[in-house]
């Protein structure tokens, strides 16, 4: 079994955190707590969506597929509000198509990389959070690889963390343990995932119900042993 430590206890509780999710929703059910506690600290430096969200229904046209990005975005905002009142950062949306994520060296790619790690220097980021290369979905595999082509590319030590959403919990650790967030707090923010949880869009994805019961804490898992002393 992988260990685990308290966020408050090590020296990661005075870091700034980047949390790159591949979906929205994937920010509340991975990282909901660690967006709530960072922010409330003043350390959450950036909340970034990899995709547009997209593919989660069928679309008969392309009018349907820009209401549902802009659905999506908007449900977005609100639950990143729910998490981290006024303190928050404004998301940013890279607007990757969904489930077919740009290729590492593609010119989406650089442009990319070039950005996140212009934003991790600008703000001073030493951790980001993203879902783990193991995750059973193309679009949390690639944001793990992003998130580690960005870390590369910062000219600052910047460590890349894993949180779980649908696979396994990596087997390395110690994993880092954030504080409770309250269970209401939480649901609120993925009832702002309308999308994803009624017919609001019509026919489509549902999150599974065994998903929607919700941690109330988060775990981190270091892409490196010794990064989680």
């Amino acid at each position: 079994m992988v260990g685990r430590r308290r966020l408050a206890t090590t020296p990661w509780r005075a870091a700034r955190w980047l949390v790159l999710a591949p979906h929205a929703d994937d920010e509340t059910l991975g990282a909901g707590a660690l967006i709530a506690e960072t922010a409330r600290a003043g350390r959450l430096a950036g909340l970034v969506f990899l995709t547009d969200g997209t593919g989660s229904h069928p679309h008969p046209d392309a009018a349907s597929r820009a209401r549902l990005k802009a659905m999506r975005k908007v449900e977005a905002r609100t639950a990143c509000r729910r998490l981290t009142g006024a303190q928050g950062p404004r998301p940013l949306f890279l607007d990757w198509p969904d489930a077919h994520p740009h290729v590492p060296g593609s010119p989406a790619w650089v442009a990319a990389v070039r950005s996140l790690a212009a934003l991790c220097r600008r703000e001073g980021v030493d951790a980001i959070a993203t879902t783990a290369r193991e995750e059973p979905h193309c679009d949390h595999a690639a944001a793990g690889a992003l998130a580690q082509a960005v870390a590369d590319a910062a000219l600052r030590p910047v460590t890349v963390f894993d949180y779980c959403v649908w696979g396994e919990p990596p087997a390395r650790g110690p994993a880092l343990e954030t504080g409770s967030l309250t269970p209401g707090r939480r649901r609120a923010a993925l009832a702002a995932h309308r999308s994803q949880l009624t017919p609001a869009f019509g026919d489509g994805f549902r999150l599974p119900e065994r998903q929607r019961i919700m941690p109330q804490t988060d775990r981190l898992y270091p892409r490196d042993r010794h990064d989680a002393s």
